[in-house]
Parts: C-alpha cells; sequence; structure tokens
C-alpha cells in the first residue's frame, strides 16, 4: 500500500477516491522528515498539492501514539476548538476548492473544517468558528478580519500553510500574511506550496519557517505530460474568430477561454453567448453568489464554455475540462503553467491552445522556451475542417443506441408514413446541425509553423508613376516585418482600424525584413497620426508595435527602406516630416497596437 504511512482514516479516504499510488509531490510528502519539518515545496498546479499537504499536516491532526517508529498507530482527532492547521489561499475559488478537497480527505477522521473567505457571510462565519474547528481555510485578508475581530484564535495552531504563496505575494497579501503567521505560536510547523521560489519567497521563508525541508517536483511535473500544447499564429482581428473556432472544432465537454481583463471576459462571454455558446463568466467584478452559479452551470452541463481572467479562474477544479484557450497570451511562463493546469488533470488528457498574433510570435515562442514545454505550431481549424468535426460526431450521436417508448415509437412511424426513411434522417440531421453556432472565416493565414512570405500592396500605376490619390503622399514606418510575419492582408484592416482610414486611403505598402512602410495621401496623414495616438494607449499599452513618420519611402526596388530624401520627390512623396514634410513636422513618435480593440481590452492596466 503506498500510502501504508498514514493515518487508516486517510488511507481509506484516498481508496475510495481511486488513488492507487502518488503524484510526485505526494510522494515526497511521505519520505522521512516531511511530516514534522517546515517545508518548502515548488510543484505546478494539477500535481495533487491540496492532496500533499493534506498528507503532511497528518501528524500534527493526528498525533501518533504507542510510539515514535512507523508502527505507531495515531490518536483521534479530537473535539473541535482553536484551529489546530490553517490553509491561506489566494482566491476564494482556491480556497474553496482546498476546503473540498480536505474534507473528504478528512472525513472518516471526523475533522472539521471550516471556509472563511471574502464574499460569503462573515457573521455566518464568525459563528462557525465560534463552535470550533480543526482546520481552517481561507483568504489572507478574510482571516485577518476575523483575527482582528478575535473571532479567529491561532494561538494553539500547529501547522499553517501558504498554498501558492508566490501568487499571494504578487497579488499584494504580503501584511496580510505576516499579521497572519505573527499570530501564530513559534513552534508550529510553516509549510510554502509555490510554483517558484522568487527571492520573496525566501525571504519570508528565512523570516518564518526554521530548518526547511526543500522539495521541488517542477521537473517532473513542470508542462503536465497530460496537456497538449498548440499554437495558431492570427491576424490580430481573427483572434476572437480563432477562439470560435476551436471551440467548435473540438466542442468540449468543458473549456476555458483565459482574457486578461474584465472588461475583456465581459466582451468576449457577451460574443460568444450571441452566437450561440453555452457560456459563462468569471472575473472579479462577480460576487460571490454569481461565480457559484457559473461553476455550478458548468458542472451540470447547462454551460460549457467558461470565459475568465487568471485570477478568477485560479483554483477552478472542473470535471471533463478539455480545452484551455489563451485568447490573451498569459503574461510570462509561470501564467501559462497556471492556466495551462486548469486541464489534463488526474490522468486526464486536454489540451492548451495560445492564439498568437503574428507580431508577438517571438516572445511566444520565447515563453514557451522558459515553460519548457513541448508546442505544435497548427492552422487555425477551417470551416470545412470544423464541418468533417462535425459530420463524425453527429453521425456517432445518432448512430448511438438509445432506448425508445412506445410514443417514440409511434411518432417515429407517423413520420414514416409522410416522409421516407432518408428524409426523416436528414431533418434529425438537420436539427442537431442548427444547435451548432456557425464557424467563422479567418482571412488566409500562412501555413502551420511558418511566417508569412514577405508580400506588398502596390500601386495599380506603373514604374515611376503614381496611383490616383497618391501624387502627394506621407510615407509611414512601422516596426515590424517579414521575421514578425507581418502581411498586407491584416495590417490593411489593422492601419484602417486603428487609424480611422478607409482602405482606399492606404497606398503602397512595403515588407522589408524588419519593418514595413505605407504611404498616406498628406491630406489626411495628420489626422492618422493623431488617430494612432488615440488608441495606442487602450490597444497597445506595452507600445510593442510603432508606427511613425518615415524620414523617406523605401529604396528602390521595394527591399528595405530609403535613406532621407530618397523618396519620389525627394521632400514630397518620400519626406516624412524629418525630411521637410509639410504638416507632421515636430510630432512625437506614436506607439502602434496591434491586438484589435475588438472584442478585447488591453492586458494591462486592466482589472481582473
Amino acid at each position: 500500500m503506498p500510502f501504508s504511512q498514514l493515518p487508516q482514516s486517510l488511507q481509506e479516504a484516498l481508496t475510495e477516491r481511486g488513488y492507487a499510488a502518488p503524484t510526485a509531490v505526494q510522494a515526497a510528502m511521505l519520505q522521512e522528515g516531511a511530516d514534522t519539518r517546515d517545508l518548502i515545496v515548488s510543484a505546478q498546479t494539477g500535481s495533487g498539492k491540496t492532496v500533499a499537504f493534506g498528507m503532511a499536516m497528518a501528524e500534527q491532526l493526528l498525533p501518533r501514539i504507542g510510539g515514535d517508529g512507523g508502527d505507531a498507530g495515531f490518536g483521534p482527532i479530537g473535539q473541535p476548538g482553536a484551529p489546530g492547521a490553517l490553509v491561506i489561499a489566494p482566491t476564494r475559488e482556491l480556497a474553496l476548492q482546498v476546503s473540498r478537497e480536505l474534507q473528504w480527505l478528512y472525513a472518516k477522521a471526523g475533522a472539521r473544517i471550516v471556509s472563511c473567505v471574502g464574499g460569503m457571510d462573515p457573521s455566518r462565519e464568525r459563528r462557525l468558528l465560534s463552535h470550533g474547528a480543526h482546520v481552517v481555510v481561507g483568504t489572507p485578508g478574510r482571516l485577518r478580519d476575523h483575527l482582528e475581530r478575535g473571532a479567529l484564535d491561532l494561538s494553539t495552531l500547529k501547522v499553517a500553510v501558504l498554498d501558492e504563496a508566490d501568487e499571494m505575494l504578487d497579488m499584494g497579501f504580503r501584511e496580510d500574511l505576516e499579521g497572519l503567521l505573527d499570530a501564530t505560536p513559534d513552534g508550529r510547523r510553516t509549510l510554502l506550496f509555490s510554483a517558484t521560489i522568487p527571492k520573496p519567497i525566501v525571504a519570508l521563508a528565512r523570516r518564518y519557517q526554521r530548518d526547511a525541508m526543500t522539495v521541488s517536483t517542477v521537473g517532473t511535473d513542470r508542462g503536465h505530460g497530460d496537456i497538449s500544447y498548440q499554437a495558431l499564429a492570427v491576424a490580430p482581428s481573427d483572434i476572437e474568430h480563432a477562439a470560435v473556432n476551436l471551440l467548435r472544432f473540438h466542442e468540449p465537454d468543458t473549456a476555458i477561454v483565459f482574457c486578461a481583463t474584465r472588461e475583456a471576459v465581459r466582451q468576449l462571454h457577451a460574443r460568444l453567448v450571441e452566437r450561440g455558446f453555452d457560456a459563462v463568466a468569471l472575473s472579479g467584478e462577480h460576487s460571490q453568489a454569481e461565480r457559484n452559479h457559473a461553476l455550478q452551470a458548468l458542472r451540470d452541463r447547462r454551460a460549457r464554455v467558461c470565459v475568465a481572467t487568471d485570477v478568477a479562474a485560479r483554483g477552478i477544479d472542473l470535471p471533463n475540462l478539455s480545452l484551455v484557450i489563451h485568447a490573451e497570451l498569459p503574461r510570462d511562463a509561470e501564467a501559462l503553467q497556471h492556466r495551462s493546469g486548469r486541464t489534463g488533470r488526474a490522468g486526464r488528457k486536454g489540451i492548451a491552445a495560445l492564439i498568437v498574433p503574428y507580431p508577438r510570435r517571438r516572445r511566444t515562442e520565447a515563453m514557451l522556451r522558459d515553460a519548457r514545454v513541448a508546442v505544435e505550431w497548427i492552422a487555425v481549424p477551417t470551416p470545412e475542417d470544423i464541418r468533417v468535426a462535425d459530420r463524425q460526431r453527429l453521425l456517432a450521436v445518432l448512430s448511438a443506441p438509445v432506448e425508445l417508448d412506445d410514443d417514440d415509437r409511434d411518432l417515429g412511424a407517423a413520420l414514416l408514413a409522410e416522409r421516407s426513411a432518408e428524409e426523416v434522417a436528414g431533418m434529425l440531421v438537420r436539427a442537431h446541425r442548427a444547435k451548432l453556432p456557425a464557424a467563422e472565416d479567418l482571412l488566409e493565414a500562412p501555413a502551420a509553423g511558418r511566417g508569412a512570405p514577405g508580400r506588398e500592396r502596390g500601386n495599380d500605376a506603373g514604374p515611376g508613376q503614381s496611383r490616383e490619390g497618391f501624387e502627394d503622399a506621407v510615407w509611414f514606418r512601422m516596426n515590424i516585418g517579414r521575421r514578425h510575419n507581418a502581411d498586407p492582408r491584416w495590417l490593411l484592416p489593422l492601419l484602417c482600424r486603428r487609424g480611422h482610414l478607409g482602405k482606399g486611403e492606404v497606398g503602397a505598402i512595403r515588407i522589408a525584413a524588419d519593418e514595413t512602410m505605407f504611404e498616406i495621401p498628406r491630406g489626411v496623414a495628420g489626422r492618422f497620426l493623431a488617430a494612432v495616438k488615440r488608441t495606442a494607449s487602450t490597444a497597445d499599452p506595452e507600445g510593442e508595435l510603432r508606427i511613425e513618420p518615415a524620414q523617406g519611402g523605401p529604396a528602390p526596388g521595394g527591399g528595405g527602406t530609403a535613406r532621407e530624401g530618397g523618396g519620389r520627390d525627394g521632400g514630397g512623396r518620400g519626406g516624412g516630416p524629418r525630411a521637410g514634410g509639410g504638416n507632421q513636422g515636430g510630432l512625437p513618435r506614436a506607439r502602434y497596437g496591434a491586438r484589435p480593440t475588438h472584442g478585447r481590452a488591453p492586458r494591462q492596466g486592466g482589472q481582473q
């Protein structure tokens, strides 16, 4: 029995739950010293760490009797009073999930577990605490509030667990954590569970731990072997359409689509519902009752898609969650792991799909290398791909055996009396298809794994001639090119949307290796640049893409850019403001955002 070192009550609970063998982090909790020493545990989301620290605290909640050796039995848990264990988690969802896990793990031992989280009735929590508890699980702010009001007594605490400690520090809970730990006895154990061990975690451990034992299972669990990572390069304006087609192609039982801000969640959720998806939303703006309602809808299959921010989705454990879509890219490798770890749990397979705007591909590849995950670059499923997948699913569903009652048979006979069998079958297929949201047509994309080839959107006029309306034009420069998969098919609508132009107001587009140049009629150039500046702060707060007047047009032959004065007329068409070009003089550099505002919100600066 792999869990033979644990109390009998925990062994029985694990067996009933189907635990045949411990995960890497759980096995580490069974090694010598892990049941009595302070611990610093580095483990990824979805690695079974909740059960792991539940096992680690058994020695304090159920003390051994009859000796110190492995043959010693465990005593009863005793009557509830001041808590013996405190578990602190960064979010409400994670705290509630931890509470549920510990409840079944310690159910046979008779442990009383109380949850204290923001958004719930604090007076009810105080009443529960007054009746005593063996384990208290909560979020830092709510626990600190109960402590200061005298409802939470930590004077006899034996073990404190900080779950996802790195996230709690990132979210600004340091003061609350220190206030809680300072109120505990010096002899208590402190267990730090964290996906990463940055300097703030080391400082926290140095202050509150003694001779801590370090356990790392990141090398074993990192990347989650049961998750298949896929990346899809798309035009920035096609991000929403790509998410729709991924959902339609896979038709998962449950899926999570991640956005970066509350506003992005609100907009994408509305658009998915409008398209016919059974979707719910989770973000910081929702009350606990709304969150519980949304999660219950996912669990009982009334909803199949959850649109969420990182923080709101932390701690969610949904059955049959097989698809995670990163509609807005995670901020770093660790956020990627936390998001993707919602699927591929408990031995189930899952897919994590990253929708990557062309200009962000190189940064995404660097993040994936840092995360040490193997990723497959694939093409976005097309409507034809989705039709083929739908056909296979419909054949499987409609061919499955079903139990028919007399009313079903009578109605079937009545239909066959009026229609042929082929017509009845076709009507059945049509009825099923009518429930499915329509697929989206995307801009033509490069083949999976390759960048878009360099292309030009040239003038209709011949060599040395000006296209009508562009005899007097200003050249602009953008800091993306062929190496960034720049392509007129997505650059043109992006320029029109961000610069408030019509397609006819954008002239030639010349794409070089590292930059793109395009021309705008001089009469609208000032309005164009002003519009770009106004929209930059919301569309591209990081300033990753920049647009600025060029000092000259592209070099002869379309390759690269010309030097100052190298335009068609030296100081006229080819001359930007620094080349003596007209009404653009003196305007500062503008930042140009690649990500569309349509259906999405900025990644930084918003609220989750």
